[in-house]
């Protein structure tokens, strides 16, 4: 398991939150200034376990949660900035312009962007796409972790 600097495509499995984690925690260490990234998968899959290991990576010592009820959080304290959105809740794009999205999808930290289906007009075309798994016949804890 584990990510090189650059890597565009692939997956990896995990069979625990640990290892999920530890898959998070790679790709945050290879992470680049302006980077975006879209986090998709079912509820329950392990996105802010995912996302927590991207925060560690970015040596990120704040507590990650879901931002589901803020939209957007924000962790300045490592070594690049985080921009975590949920956009489970956008109504509509406009509710992005008045957050001031473009600051944070095209600025110096990584963005990590959940539900960005919902948004897809907005996603910059380089972004990265992170699809979380499960597969139940693999184990309770198995996650198939994809990156487009």
């Amino acid at each position: 398991m584990g990510y090189k600097r650059g890597y565009k495509r692939g997956y990896i499995e995990t069979n625990s939150p640990e290892e999920t984690f530890a898959a998070g925690k790679s790709l945050g260490l290879a992470a680049r200034p302006g980077e975006l990234y879209t986090l998709s998968g079912e509820l329950g899959v392990g996105k802010t376990v995912f996302t927590q290991g991207v925060a560690a990576g970015l040596d990120i010592t704040e507590h990650v949660n879901s931002p589901t009820f803020t939209i957007v959080q924000i962790y300045e304290k490592g070594r690049l900035p985080l921009y975590h959105f949920d956009v489970y809740r956008i109504g509509d794009i406009e509710e992005m312009d008045e957050i001031g999205y473009e600051d944070y999808f095209y600025g110096e930290g990584l963005c990590i962007v959940e539900w960005a289906d919902r948004i897809r007009e907005l996603i910059p075309a380089d972004a990265k796409h992170i699809t979380i798994e499960k597969d139940l016949e693999k184990g309770f804890d198995y996650r198939k972790i994809t990156i487009d």
